[in-house]
């Protein structure tokens, strides 16, 4: 059967892959939806955004606004977490293509008489959808439009504001077109705005020599308070294989006391839902999640696909792996790297219903225990739709449980893990270093679809990346690269303590730790404080101070002519909270430059006086000119202004 429309609705956004992927917000976050609608001729149209909670029975509705060229517009708040469903709908406005009409011909000086009895039955239409003070004003209406007596009275009243909100607020959707449904998934603020700190649990001993323990962990959890981290991970806790064990620096043979990579999963000692006997029990594990909560740290645990050659699973579920003619199965390969004591899962079983399953129990296993944070390793490994199926089922039961996918890798593997329900995202940030770098790709982060379903997570260094500009480093370089981080993205990791104590020898041309810690413990004074802990602490308190840090999308970068000066100003949705922020890119030298402010952004003219003050030395300025100098020296290599208008 036909269905008569009229109007139609075009480009609808935001949306991913027409409608396959979910859109993503946090809690009492703004979805702005935009829309293509037009109709033949030249009858009013109107528009509106149906939303809802998908445990919600009816639609919410918000009127759409033309905008220019066809273009509509409106948004919606997200109150609540979990699906929300949306959608477009627009009609001709009789009603409204009525008044329109009446006022043109009214302001021509032609007699309306005939018009103004037209305008009596969309009055009709309307009346008993109204509360009573309208109703009697329709009544009214109703009876001078059709009398020649109060004829002056009635142009008036037929081309009245009080009118014209009455038809907006009541439209009659005759031959209504709806756009297809689309779905924003809502989260927790904490999916949006994150800070994290990674150590290894085995190197927290006071004492050198000493294997560390969970309870080591909670000795240093006020120190990792207060450096202002709310997320504290922890490489895998779980028992290491001793077939193929690597010793230090990855060597394929491991000597009597070496302890092997933390990521060789599983031995006599258990699987993925057992806990490494030197660390601890589960009980002191418990101990560390309640403590944790208690200095507002949540403990984000490691989720390890893969297993070592001695794991459980390969006497228990032999079917879970691809074995060769000879009985022996190769081991994971990401060259050039090898990991000879890893044996990678086979994920095209037979037997991959219960393989999933087991994936799955692993999960809800740490879930019951109170974790609701986990680093998923090499994600881009394992099957994509294997991931839309866990996460969906592990976030239909538990909503606060975050996914972070650390997955260096191509950028379509990258946007496909996020698309199929990854909460937060690994990046480049890593390696991008110079001006263009840097702008370009928090453009791309912030500007294009990426926006609206891949939450980044900006690390300057991790366990296994040692990046080269990083390498032998001065201070001002990991002051830079830190407050680069914690400003560009809204969730941000470090891997400690050698970030802030500066300990970056490298393997000979390669971008790895020497003496990692991924194959061996290191002991620590983790008493020590010195300028990078003060300023990482004082910048962690300025993000959780400010919203405007709370969020990555709402930034403007500014010109600046100077290429070792980087400027750009972020806001909250209210702009309430208003900053800009000036980083030197220059380890070892001042640098000096002009920076022109984002006046049609700030909402002011030039000659405008604004106080700026600077977090971080508490200084205040009076900028009264759309451009202004600034200086960085490399001992304290930026300003993190805040704008009071």
């Amino acid at each position: 059967m036909l269905n008569q429309k009229r109007v139609v609705i075009d480009y609808v956004s935001p949306q991913v892959n027409c409608g396959q992927f979910y859109i993503k917000r946090v809690v009492n976050e703004i979805v702005n939806v935009n829309a293509h609608i037009l109709a033949d001729g030249h009858d009013v149209i109107g528009a509106s955004i149906l939303y809802k909670h998908k445990k919600d029975k009816n639609w919410r509705e918000t009127r759409m606004h033309l905008i220019v060229n066809d273009e509509w517009q409106a948004s919606f708040s997200v109150e609540k977490q979990g699906f929300y469903s949306y959608k477009v709908e627009a009609w001709v406005d009789y009603a409204l293509n009525w008044q329109h009409g009446i006022e043109r011909k009214i302001d021509d000086n032609q007699h309306v008489k005939s018009e103004l009895l037209e305008g009596i039955e969309f009055l009709k239409n309307i009346k008993d959808k109204t509360e009573k003070n309208d109703s009697f004003y329709i009544d009214h209406l109703i009876n001078i439009f059709g009398n020649e007596a109060h004829y002056d009275e009635a142009v008036i009243e037929a081309t009245s504001e009080r009118l014209h909100h009455l038809f907006v607020s009541h439209p009659e959707k005759i031959l209504a077109n709806s756009s297809n449904e689309f779905e924003v998934y809502v989260d927790r603020k904490k999916a949006r705005f994150s800070t994290w700190y990674e150590f290894f649990p085995r190197s927290a001993s006071e004492h050198e020599g000493v294997h560390g323990t969970l309870k080591d962990c909670e000795r240093l959890l006020p120190r990792v308070s207060k450096m202002g981290f709310d997320t504290l991970y922890l490489p895998p806790i779980h028992p290491i294989g001793e077939v193929n064990r690597k010793g230090k620096n990855n060597t394929t043979e491991a000597k009597n006391g070496d302890v092997g990579s933390t990521w060789g999963i599983g031995s006599k000692f258990g699987d993925h839902k057992a806990i490494h006997p030197d660390l601890g029990n589960l009980e002191d594990f418990k101990n560390l999640i309640q403590k944790a909560k208690e200095h507002n740290i949540e403990i984000a645990m490691d989720y390890a696909l893969q297993a070592a050659p001695d794991h459980p699973w390969v006497k228990e579920h032999p079917q879970w792996f691809k074995w060769r003619p000879d009985g022996t199965v190769q081991y994971a390969e990401n060259p050039p790297k090898k990991y000879q004591d890893i044996l990678p899962i086979y994920w095209e079983s037979e037997d991959y219903k219960n393989l999933w399953k087991e994936c799955l129990d692993i999960l809800m296993y740490w879930i019951d225990c109170g974790i609701n944070v986990f680093r998923v390793d090499n994600p881009h490994t394992k099957p994509f739709y294997f991931w839309n199926w866990i996460i969906t089922k592990v976030k239909a039961k538990h909503p606060d449980v975050i996914f972070l996918a650390e997955a260096f890798t191509a950028p379509k593997v990258m946007k496909q893990l996020a698309k199929q329900g990854y909460t937060q995202s690994y990046t480049y940030f890593t390696w991008r270093n110079n001006k263009q770098e840097i702008t370009e790709y928090v453009e791309e982060l912030t500007k294009s679809e990426l926006s609206e379903y891949m939450q980044p997570n900006f690390w300057p260094n991790t366990p296994d990346i040692n990046p080269f500009h990083l390498q032998g480093a001065n201070e001002s370089k990991h002051i830079q690269r830190y407050v680069l981080a914690a400003t560009l993205s809204s969730s941000i990791g470090l891997y400690g303590p050698v970030y802030e104590y500066m300990l970056s020898d490298a393997l000979l041309g390669k971008e790895e730790y020497n003496n990692s810690e991924k194959f061996q413990f290191t002991h620590y004074d983790w008493t020590i404080e010195n300028k990078l802990t003060t300023v990482i602490s004082k910048v962690n308190h300025i993000r959780h101070q400010n919203e405007a840090l709370q969020q990555t999308n709402n930034i403007k970068f500014c010109y600046v002519e100077n290429d070792n000066l980087l400027a750009f100003y972020k806001w909250n949705n209210s702009k309430t909270n208003e900053l800009l922020i000036i980083i030197s890119l220059d380890a070892f030298n001042s640098q000096q430059g002009t920076v022109q402010l984002p006046l049609k952004e700030l909402g002011i003219h030039a000659g405008h006086n604004i106080e700026i003050l600077d977090l971080i030395t508490n200084s205040k300025y009076n900028w009264g000119s759309e451009w202004n100098f600034v200086e960085l020296h490399p001992t304290l290599p930026f300003h993190i202004f805040k704008i009071n208008k």
